[in-house]
């Protein structure tokens, strides 16, 4: 299964939002977009059997008819066996299990998206979700192609790519990472380390309370969307 950690609900949508389409015969869409790995997942199914000689119930039949029984030897089988590439060996090992159902399926994984969030923000963490509706609302105030695509312990805010995401990473604290490269910033702003490690998160914003989302984390979070304006970058 993809680790959407970089991608989602069943039941009432994690908020209201102006963008969710209203009908007065059609339920509201929800107010998050399909993950990048989804549609990339996606278009490995559909291109499967062209590139490989089989279908994916083809392949599952496979693994199951010939296949070793153990999740890693699967792997090891499809790789050593029959040519095929880590991720795609990793992919049908797991669908082989019944596992990453909603990976290859947009509409799926818009209907387990809210649940992610849900599911980050219960418990003891659920005196944290305004602090998160605050940050999404602002999110999607930056620009009109700001996407939303939910993963089990995050939400990535994506334009041509991840340039935040929101986090709940205590009891007591969401954090706002941003893509801001090796930008010199405030204090205020924590340095993750993630520009020696290459990753697009470098920056974060501790928030513990609504009233933390305030003037100078837009700027910042509008920093991080004007520098993912290219999408060559």
């Amino acid at each position: 299964m993809i680790q959407l950690r970089a991608p989602a609900d069943v039941g009432t949508p994690a908020r209201y939002h102006p963008r969710m389409a209203v009908s007065k015969k059609k339920a509201k869409r929800s107010v998050y977009s399909v993950h990048p790995g989804v549609l990339m997942v996606r278009k490995w199914i559909d291109d499967l059997l062209e590139k490989t000689g089989r279908s994916l119930p083809q392949w599952l039949a496979l693994v199951k008819k010939e296949g070793p029984k153990d999740a890693a030897a699967r792997r090891d089988w499809l790789k050593k066996e029959h040519g095929l590439g880590t991720n795609s060996a990793w992919w049908l090992a797991d669908r082989a299990e019944g596992k990453g159902q909603e990976d290859g399926d947009p509409d799926l994984y818009l209907a387990t998206a809210a649940t992610y969030v849900e599911d980050q923000y219960a418990g003891k963490k659920a005196a944290l979700r305004p602090i998160y509706e605050a940050l999404l609302e602002l999110g999607f105030s930056i620009g009109k192609d700001v996407k939303a695509c939910p993963c089990k312990t995050m939400v990535p805010l994506y334009r041509n790519h991840v340039f935040a995401e929101i986090k709940p990473t205590t009891l007591t604290r969401v954090d706002l990472g941003l893509a801001l490269k090796d930008v010199k910033t405030p204090k205020r702003l924590v340095d993750t380390g993630g520009f020696k490690k290459k990753d697009r998160i470098t920056r974060r914003i501790e928030i513990t309370s609504p009233k933390d989302v305030d003037a100078d984390v837009k700027r910042w979070l509008s920093t991080a969307y004007s520098m993912d304006a290219d999408s060559g970058k």
